[in-house]
């Protein structure tokens, strides 16, 4: 099992791929590990060298308290995760509360970074009193009592009512994130407004984002990966919030022609 120690105590990580292979730094959604990446990792050219983790409180991953961290400590953990790696130079694909942090990581280590996939996220992502109210109905119900509304917004009419019993895994999954990661990662991005910092990126940018995203809608996106000039936006049919489970195909595809336009493969 491979990890990383950091001021959040243990990061559970995996490193796969040649040694010295051009690094990819896969960074997850909110209630999520980075087993939503396993059907697009066998679908990436060969010789990467592919970084994945597990923010604070998620998977494996430690947690510290509440109230000691945010938004610039999940960007440090992703920092540190390539500098363990003596990797620079990484494209980030990064979903949901994973491009907040891959945003930051570009805007606050341009060494670190070569591309970045913003996957179903934005600059901004909701309003403070939206996720006031998500933390309180949290903290009065757990993760279990936002886990209904959570997978319509997770995953396409489609998946739901065809897919039933995968559908329940995923949701294990959500629900068995610690409360603590989860509060910590909602007040994250609470209080995280990259708008002015993504503006300034100079750097190769593609958005992505499933047709029917609940939690970051595609327009929004959009308008996100207008920001950054240059900056490439797809949308993925027949997708929710999560395209890399539900389309890994196209996610691949599109990743891979990413990083061949950019030189990364």
């Amino acid at each position: 099992m491979n990890f990383i120690g950091t001021g959040a105590g243990s990061l559970h990580m995996r490193a796969e791929g040649p040694e010295g292979g051009r690094a990819v730094l896969f960074v997850n959604s909110l209630g999520t590990d980075f087993r939503i990446w396993d059907r697009v990792l066998p679908l990436l050219p060969a010789g990467l060298r592919i970084l994945q983790f597990d923010k604070r409180g998620h998977g494996l991953s430690d947690c510290p308290p509440r109230g000691e961290w945010g938004m610039a400590d999940l960007v440090a953990d992703a920092a540190a995760v390539l500098e363990a790696e003596g990797a620079k130079g990484a494209v980030i694909v990064g979903l949901s509360i994973g491009g907040l942090i891959g945003q930051g990581l570009a805007a606050e280590r341009p060494d670190l970074v070569h591309g970045l996939v913003l996957m179903d996220t934005a600059a901004k992502i909701g309003s403070p009193d939206m996720w006031e109210s998500r933390i309180a109905a949290i903290e009065a119900g757990g993760v279990e009592g936002v886990a209904e509304p959570v997978m319509e917004r997770w995953f396409s009419k489609a998946f739901r009512s065809g897919r039933k019993g995968e559908l329940a895994l995923w949701r294990n999954m959500l629900t068995r994130t610690t409360l603590t990661g989860y509060l910590g990662c909602c007040e994250a991005i609470r209080d995280t407004d990259l708008r002015d910092s993504t503006s300034r990126l100079r750097l190769p940018v593609m958005a992505l984002c499933g047709d029917e995203d609940g939690s970051t809608p595609p327009d929004l996106v959009r308008e996100t990966a207008a920001l950054v000039p240059g900056a490439e936006y797809h949308l993925i049919r027949g997708a929710g919030h999560l395209p890399c489970i539900e389309q890994p195909e196209m996610t691949a595809q599109h990743l891979t022609a990413f990083m061949r336009r950019i030189g990364h493969v």
